[in-house]
């Protein structure tokens, strides 16, 4: 009887053309059923959710389970199926901006990332309706495009600075605090759009300012974190540390943070925002 060998993680770039790939499906089974009728339902804590969210999933599920590695997933998670993470483990939102989708606006977004040691360090986010995707790993930041189900040439990303910063929002997320902020902070321009393409914008050097006063769960951002920072940008909570993950005895939940380009614009508007919420 001979025993079974181990099941060893691929390469850092074989691994990263697997989430890649797994983002492309879940994108093709997302556009089959926005391409007909949509039926949502609400969820526990009052989100909503389509068949396009399970299903989903359960594609990325199938391409990541040869690696060994556990999975963080949101729709997982909501059914209680949530295993032991260890140190290294992915996040997966099937379908961030499921808002978004229902409205069919095409803001809504595959996420997919790997954390190790509390810290995203890949992240891929399609964009299925545009096929835009933004890949950020050990090797920097990419843009491409997936339209067609196969990936184009890739093309690198960086943040940019500004003198007036622009800043993303969210359709649909606001907060009293947010007009106080662009005041202070002398925002030129305020870039709304949804799901984690905030991120991404930023990584892009479109906009350079991301604050988050609402809540979001780790799967809302762990891949949008790992594009930005790969491009040179910082996620940082009020504290000013970096956002970490991992944090099951919150259900998963984030603290309110921002997102920049820069860490020192990351760590001045953190205290600006704390300022304001006090």
């Amino acid at each position: 009887m001979t025993m079974a060998a181990t099941m060893q993680a691929p390469t850092d770039q074989s691994l990263t053309s697997l989430v890649l790939d797994a983002a492309i499906a879940a994108s093709r089974l997302i556009m089959a059923v926005y391409a007909r009728p949509i039926t949502a339902i609400t969820k526990a804590d009052g989100s909503p959710v389509t068949e396009a969210d399970a299903a989903a999933e359960a594609v990325i599920l199938d391409y990541l389970r040869p690696t060994g590695i556990p999975v963080l997933g949101e729709e997982s998670v909501a059914a209680g199926i949530i295993p032991t993470l260890g140190e290294r483990y992915f996040v997966v939102d099937p379908l961030d901006g499921t808002k978004e989708f229902i409205k069919r606006n095409g803001e809504f977004t595959v996420n997919i990332a790997l954390v190790e040691h509390g810290v995203p360090v890949l992240g891929v986010v399609l964009a299925p309706a545009t096929g835009e995707t933004f890949i950020g790993d050990a090797s920097g930041a990419w843009f491409c495009s997936t339209q067609d189900g196969i990936a184009t040439e890739r093309q690198r990303m960086a943040v940019a600075s500004a003198s007036r910063p622009r800043i993303v929002a969210s359709r649909s997320h606001g907060h009293a605090a947010l007009a106080a902020l662009c005041e202070t902070l002398d925002v030129e321009a305020d870039v709304s759009v949804g799901s984690s393409l905030k991120f991404c914008l930023l990584a892009r050097g479109d906009a350079q300012l991301y604050p988050r006063f609402t809540p979001t769960c780790e799967w809302d951002t762990a891949a949008g974190q790992a594009v930005l920072e790969a491009a040179g940008g910082a996620v940082v909570t009020l504290d000013g540390a970096r956002m970490r993950y991992g944090k099951h005895d919150l259900a998963f939940l984030n603290p309110y943070f921002v997102a920049a380009s820069s860490e020192a614009l990351a760590r001045q508007a953190a205290a600006e925002m704390t300022r304001l919420l006090a």
